[in-house]
């Protein structure tokens, strides 16, 4: 298996070559559309840099519901050629990474005065397996009501009136965005985080690249390139302020929050995409130890960099799974972890947040600067090739370069080098846990180290048996660790602990308890100094606050 290094012990070199040499593209924004465009890009054979002003993945990407799913309610909104397109892109994403977007059935129980009735339903779905091009097992089913609550008997036995039966696929979205750049590696990208674009620079009044801060040693640098992609999601419009470029269509940000709740408070057996009283609908997702639920969608003016969950939106969300389950009977100190992010979607007069379409859109400004936004999590690929179409066509006008056509869809992700199926996946998660199993470790550290890492499971493995520490837990995290900052780009625990293993999320205790072994190891790796291991704490600490504390006196 090739690992490059991608390392910011090597941040210096990379940025020597960011400076010296000359680009096809540069792409602003590390979330999942930009790492998408990476990839396409490079592998067409484009010179392609990246840049990302914070953490890979650390905006949107790493914020969404982490469903790889068709969009099943833009049905409701007649919007078949959005369902068409990402229904198709699920199989593909799945064969492209199956360790990373995994199978999940999903149940939609079908309610008394709900706002899908059997009917409408038992139509929506052949609608949607047909427009989606799905076949077998996958295709939907129609259950009736003792089906349904033997699949799922937390549902409301009075008013249930049976449940749509279909499926989709789980993911972890940051992860899907770090996997799309290191294969982009493969193919002579170029990828920086912590690197913002401060301006943009100009060969006869047309942008002819960026200017850039380094976040880090806090200097100055120029990259020079043909074309300039924005894909920095809700910053798009700021970046088209900077190029004087603000006019006509623009940005209509809205707000989701998820709530994550100990499994045993949420013991829900499956997925489930449920009625809520407003006439939205929510998600509650089973994963490991915890279930999560979401999601709302509000509109949003405050701080892009600093989005977070309100007591209100907490409220909302449990109302409405205390309203749907009524054995149980969440409060808000049931939440362990949350999290809410921003939609960068295109602003239609007169329509709310929910009725806005998930379409994308491309901007071309006067100067040639292109940005992208809107979209979803699941047509990430097909966003890329539409943009990157856009560039290889200005190519060919003006020089006659011939360009290879997209072929995204046939390259595996990295950490998939044998997966072919789904269970081969499951193959790999047994034989790693009969690995580490002596060791002390559950199959839930198999699952996760799989789930996570796929066959990179083998490094991160090799890792753990060089290292002395006499605690298994503490080993295995710190080869994690030593993985992420030699082959991931981690430079602080924030980015080891949050994007690159969605532990703020997923497990929260875990971080608390080895908080200060990471921190330890950062020392001896960066050579950290005592106040910037300290700050480091002080943010952890914050983060866990953050996310977690409900309490009313909040501030």
């Amino acid at each position: 298996m090739q690992h490059i290094q991608f390392s910011n012990l090597n941040r210096e070199k990379y940025i020597e070559r960011l400076k010296t040499e000359f680009f096809d593209l540069v792409i602003i924004g590390g979330g999942i559309t930009g790492a998408g465009i990476a990839l396409d890009a490079a592998s067409r054979g484009l010179k392609v840099a990246l840049l990302e002003k914070n953490d890979f993945a650390s905006g949107t990407s790493s914020k969404s519901t982490k469903l790889i799913h068709g969009g099943l309610r833009y049905l409701k909104q007649f919007d078949f050629w959005l369902v068409k397109e990402v229904g198709s892109e699920r199989a593909i994403v799945h064969k492209l990474a199956p360790h990373l977007v995994l199978p999940e059935k999903m149940l939609l129980p079908l309610i008394e005065n709900g706002s899908y009735g059997k009917w409408l339903t038992s139509i929506g779905l052949k609608v949607y397996d047909i427009l989606a091009q799905v076949s077998g097992d996958d295709k939907r089913q129609m259950l009736e009501k003792k089906e349904a609550l033997k699949l799922e008997p937390l549902l409301p036995k009075k008013i249930l009136n049976g449940a749509g039966y279909y499926a989709e696929y789980r993911t972890d979205d940051a992860r899907l965005t770090i996997e799309n750049i290191k294969t982009s590696l493969m193919f002579g990208a170029r990828a920086m985080n912590y690197a913002t674009v401060t301006d943009f620079l100009y060969k006869n009044e047309k942008v002819a690249g960026v200017k850039v801060r380094d976040e880090v040693s806090g200097t100055d640098f120029e990259i020079k390139s043909n074309y300039v992609i924005s894909a920095a999601g809700p910053w798009v419009d700021d970046l088209r302020v900077l190029n004087n470029s603000k006019k006509g269509k623009q940005l209509h940000l809205t707000k989701g929050v998820h709530l994550v709740f100990p499994y045993e408070k949420l013991p829900v057996k499956q997925s489930v995409y449920f009625d809520i009283p407003d006439g939205r609908m929510m998600f509650a997702i089973p994963r490991g130890k915890i279930t999560y639920v979401g999601t709302t969608d509000t509109n949003y003016n405050d701080n892009k960099d600093k989005v977070r969950t309100d007591i209100a939106d907490a409220i909302y969300l449990i109302s409405a799974v205390n309203n749907m389950f009524p054995d149980i009977n969440l409060e808000l100190d049931d939440i362990v972890s949350s999290w809410a992010g921003l939609r960068p979607l295109i602003h239609e007069e007169g329509k709310s947040a929910s009725e806005l379409s998930r379409k994308d859109e491309i901007f071309v400004s006067d100067t040639g600067l292109i940005s992208i936004a809107g979209g979803k999590l699941t047509g990430y690929r097909k966003m890329a090739e539409r943009v990157v179409d856009r560039v290889v066509e200005k190519l060919k006008s003006e020089d006659d370069t011939e360009i290879k056509k997209c072929f995204t869809d046939k390259i595996s992700l990295c950490g998939n080098d044998t997966f072919k199926k789904y269970k081969h996946v499951k193959k790999y998660i047994d034989s790693v846990y009969e690995r580490i199993k002596p060791d002390g470790f559950s199959k839930h550290d198999a699952w996760f180290l799989v789930t996570n890492y796929g066959e990179q499971t083998e490094s991160i493995l090799e890792r753990y048996e060089k290292r002395s520490e006499k605690d298994n837990p503490t080993k295995l995290i710190l080869a994690e660790l030593e993985f992420g900052i030699h082959n991931e780009m981690v430079l602080n625990p924030m980015d080891f602990f949050i994007r690159r293993t969605g532990r703020l999320y997923f497990d929260i205790e875990s971080i608390t308890l080895y908080m200060d072994s990471v921190l330890k190891e950062f020392k001896k790796i960066f050579g950290s100094d005592d106040a910037q291991l300290k700050a480091w704490k002080e943010n952890l600490e914050n983060e866990i606050k953050e996310h977690s504390d409900f309490s009313l006196n909040r501030n």
